[in-house]
């Protein structure tokens, strides 16, 4: 019920703000589309460079809208709000909060990254998305609402949240496999940044949307970042409850 009580609230605050939350998802990557995949010709490894580009820009909405949905919110309630004082004299368990948030931001990225997929529809690339690409989205998602998570709970102002994304989120927007291929990176740097979430996720979406499938070790690689992730968030509530 904890968790379903979590949802509920991020749904009707997505119905709330609609519009403000569609047009933050679609501007900065349709613009990303229209300066790089439209105003470059350019061909990657053989084909369009449209056709690189768009996984690319799918990914990184995964996981700009799932970071941003979680990082200020739960920043703001944890800081202003005090809502997770709230929850921590509650009845309702502390982990089915935590899983709420996350599904909640995860949902927000995925329909960041679907809207991209409907504004390329119109344009005949021969891109493939199915089930498996949804999967990763979703997972994709999930690793970076609990990585947002976790930082919210380090936050010590409002503040910090734009920060992190400066400090975090825009290096992997930019070096991650989205809009250029890392093959040319120097050694040391290229196996670094292959190992990355976004990485792993622009890889294996664009090897399914250019009908190859891809390699399950990048989704092992999501779910150990998960994992941890998760541990971390977990360690931050109970030690904040136990204080």
């Amino acid at each position: 019920m904890g968790i379903l009580a979590v949802l509920w609230e991020k749904w009707r605050e997505f119905r709330r703000d609609f519009y403000k939350i569609t047009l933050a998802a679609v501007i900065t990557p349709l613009m990303y589309l229209i300066v790089f995949g439209l105003g470059i010709q350019t061909t990657s490894h053989g084909e369009p460079y449209l056709n690189f580009l768009i996984p690319g820009i799918v990914s990184l909405s995964t996981m700009t809208g799932s970071f941003s949905a979680v990082a200020q919110n739960m920043s703001v309630q944890r800081l202003y709000e005090k809502a997770l004082d709230q929850v921590m004299v509650s009845p309702t368990p502390l982990w089915q909060f935590i899983l709420g948030q996350v599904i909640g931001g995860s949902l927000r990225g995925m329909y960041a990254g679907g809207l991209i997929l409907l504004l390329t529809m119109p344009i005949r690339t021969g891109l493939i998305f199915n089930g498996w690409s949804v999967m990763i989205m979703f997972l994709n998602g999930l690793v970076f609402a609990t990585l947002a998570l976790v930082l919210s709970f380090l936050a010590k102002s409002y503040t910090d949240a734009p920060r992190y994304t400066a400090y975090i989120i825009t290096p992997m927007s930019f070096l991650c496999n989205t809009f250029f291929s890392t093959d040319q990176m120097p050694m040391g740097i290229r196996q670094v940044v292959a190992v990355l979430p976004l990485s792993q996720t622009s890889g294996m979406i664009r090897s399914i949307s250019g009908g190859l499938g891809f390699d399950p070790a990048g989704i092992v690689v999501l779910v150990i970042y998960l994992i941890i992730f998760s541990l971390i968030s977990v360690a931050f509530v109970y030690k904040k409850k136990n204080l």
